[in-house]
């Protein structure tokens, strides 16, 4: 027993010392081969967190750098690219009036000869709205075609929302009933709208709007489409028709907009403050709106009225900031 105990230990020892030195041998030629790649190619294989740090702050600062040379080339292409639409649409040629509308203008133009034109301003019970005779621009439809032009979408609109309260105070808006008239006074368009939120405040004694008037309202999403359908392309005209064109979700071109609280020649019967509608109404048409409710309908055809009294010279200011006059014949 005794030898064989002997052999075992003599085995055991024999076993560790052969693990020990392969273990040196190992580590011995992972340290050679490592200071022989360190010797030849320079690379350091164990490479500190100070360095990846830095290393990667490099890289974001030249994608940085790069990212903002290729916006200033972007902003350089744009720039030239405007500058060149600018120059297209400057040395455009003028439109030429010809046919069909050509006659019906010199048409107008005999009938206003041979007329004596009322005064632009006039007191009227209501707002049925005539045509102006002295409004120089272009109808879609010709005066003669007056009576076939009622209830017909012309090139302006003027339009009108009314609003109720919601949220928690009542304060915010919502639409509940929008109005469009064409240039005539007509109205071509009025409907009110189902509330998509509960409402606080139906704001009856300004707005004239009643619970029932909504329950059996159009939904909003039809109402937006149809209003959108009918202003496309059209010279939008109305009274702070920011509040308007925000509750309906909608947008319109900048140019075709007339906005009478903001056009500067009715600020001066405020001295600068906006107006309100009824006073230029009032101070302007000599005519009194809004007693008690308001209606829609008819303070678009407010709007559309003191749109055509200054129309004229609004185109005519407006042509002059853009740098081309209309040909008048």
């Amino acid at each position: 027993m005794s030898n064989a105990n002997a052999t075992v230990i003599a085995i055991l020892y024999s076993l560790i010392f052969i693990f020990t030195i392969l273990y040196l041998s190992c580590n011995s030629f992972v340290t050679i081969v490592r200071s022989f790649f360190n010797f030849i190619f320079g690379i350091n294989m164990v490479e500190n967190s100070h360095k990846r740090k830095r290393t990667a702050s490099d890289d974001h600062n030249q994608t940085v750098s790069l990212r903002g040379l290729i916006n200033a080339n972007w902003q350089k292409l744009l720039a030239s690219n405007l500058l060149m639409d600018h120059k297209e649409e400057k040395h455009a040629p003028k439109e030429q009036y010809t046919g069909k509308f050509r006659r019906n203008r010199k048409t107008e133009q005999k009938i206003n000869k041979s007329k004596d034109l009322q005064p632009t301003v006039r007191k009227f019970e209501t707002l049925n709205l005539e045509p102006d005779q002295a409004d120089g621009h272009e109808d879609d439809i010709a005066l003669n075609d007056r009576k076939q032009a009622k209830n017909k979408i012309t090139k302006f609109i003027a339009m009108d929302c009314e609003m109720v309260g919601i949220g928690y105070d009542g304060n915010d808006h919502m639409l509940a009933r929008v109005s469009l008239v064409n240039k005539f006074g007509d109205c071509i368009y009025d409907k009110f709208v189902k509330p998509r939120e509960e409402v606080k405040d139906y704001r009856t004694i300004v707005s004239g709007i009643r619970k029932e008037d909504l329950i059996n309202g159009e939904d909003f999403s039809i109402v937006q489409k149809e209003v959108a359908d009918v202003i496309r392309g059209k010279i939008l005209v109305g009274h702070s028709l920011k509040n308007d064109l925000n509750v309906l979700f909608l947008s319109h071109p900048k140019r075709n907009i007339r906005d009478t609280s903001k056009y500067k020649p009715f600020k001066k019967i405020t001295k600068g403050s906006t107006p309100s509608l009824k006073r230029l109404a009032k101070e302007i048409l000599s005519i009194d709106i809004q007693h008690g409710e308001h209606s829609s309908v008819e303070d678009a055809r407010a709007a559309m009225q003191l749109y055509r009294t200054v129309s004229k010279k609004w185109e005519a200011g407006l042509s002059d900031r853009r740098g081309y006059k209309k040909i008048n014949e």
